[in-house]
């Protein structure tokens, strides 16, 4: 079922104790549809870049069954970039360059053989490009996804809950889930932020895991626990490229399916942090992803053999 993702294509300079990476492919959507490609192939994208971006690199994306007639390029113009430098716990980073450049003015159109996309995940950026996005389409998907930060709860808050009034899910950390809600309990949270208009909720806390709240039904899915992590940058879009790829491949929006989609969008993010930028993703296989996906299995499972 086919999957439309708007957000960034960017580029990152990455700064973690383990290296430093200069001009890596990144951005929201990249990440997003990468993830998603493993599970489904009817694949749109939305996003602007300028001429500067490789084009080995959108070979690559169209490779991955990846639909690029969305991804606006600028002539004469420079692409998004971001540079950051991780602290050592890797959870904590400052941000040392931001040039918004051809997003400085963007505003997402969609080609008419997108506006029947089934599902939607909506990318962090200004709450009212993500709205426009939604009142471009012909008809409501069955499932519209979100994903946004503290900067907009700051400076866009009315907009942002407009917003969220027209989805079915929200995917933030705990951090923003806080922030949003002002409910330091992340149960009181997720009460506050249903009320806001998302039936769905996903709140990520890193390297912890990842917890599902729909209505009064809470699941918690890990974080693998892996010997090396070089590079959290993307990890959460990553995640939320697996968590809407499984859901687009499944067509099921059960509770019980949405608890899965969690766990495979963990895996797909725990391969995510294994190399800077994209570059682990590029290199997996389904061969990969299953046994990842059984390792997470390994982690949960466990048999009750006593009676108290």
């Amino acid at each position: 079922m086919s999957l439309l993702a708007v957000g960034t294509v960017a580029f990152d300079d990455i700064e973690t104790p383990f290296g430093r990476a200069e001009k890596v492919v990144g951005g929201a959507a990249t990440y997003i549809t990468l993830a998603a490609s493993y599970f489904t192939d009817h694949l749109k994208i939305v996003s602007v870049i300028g001429d500067d971006f490789p084009q080995q690199e959108l070979d690559f994306m169209a490779s991955r069954g990846i639909d690029l007639d969305g991804l606006q390029v600028k002539e004469g113009e420079k692409s998004f970039f971001w540079a950051g430098k991780y602290h050592d716990n890797l959870n904590d980073r400052d941000t040392l360059d931001t040039q918004l450049n051809v997003l400085a003015d963007f505003k997402p159109v969609l080609p008419d053989n997108y506006k029947d996309a089934e599902y939607l995940m909506l990318g962090n950026l200004t709450p009212s490009v993500q709205s426009e996005v939604i009142d471009q389409l012909n008809n409501r998907p069955k499932f519209i996804a979100l994903d946004t930060m503290n900067f907009w709860m700051d400076t866009a808050m009315e907009s942002l809950l407009q917003v969220l009034k027209k989805i079915d899910g929200l995917i933030i950390n705990d951090e923003e889930a806080r922030q949003l809600s002002g409910e330091h309990s992340l149960v009181k949270a997720a009460e506050v932020i249903h009320g806001m208009g998302p039936k769905h909720l996903v709140i990520k806390k890193g390297e912890h895991g990842a917890l599902l709240f729909e209505g009064g039904k809470v699941f918690f899915a890990p974080a693998l626990p892996l010997a090396e992590v070089f590079d959290p940058t993307g990890a959460g879009d990553t995640f939320a490229g697996g968590f809407m790829g499984y859901i687009a491949r499944t067509g099921d929006l059960s509770f019980e399916n949405m608890k899965r989609a969690v766990i495979y969008g963990s895996a797909m993010a725990s391969f995510c942090v294994e190399k800077f930028g994209i570059e682990r993703m590029k290199e997996l296989n389904n061969k990969a992803i299953n046994k990842r996906i059984a390792r997470f299995v390994d982690l949960v499972n466990f048999d009750a053999d006593i009676e108290l």
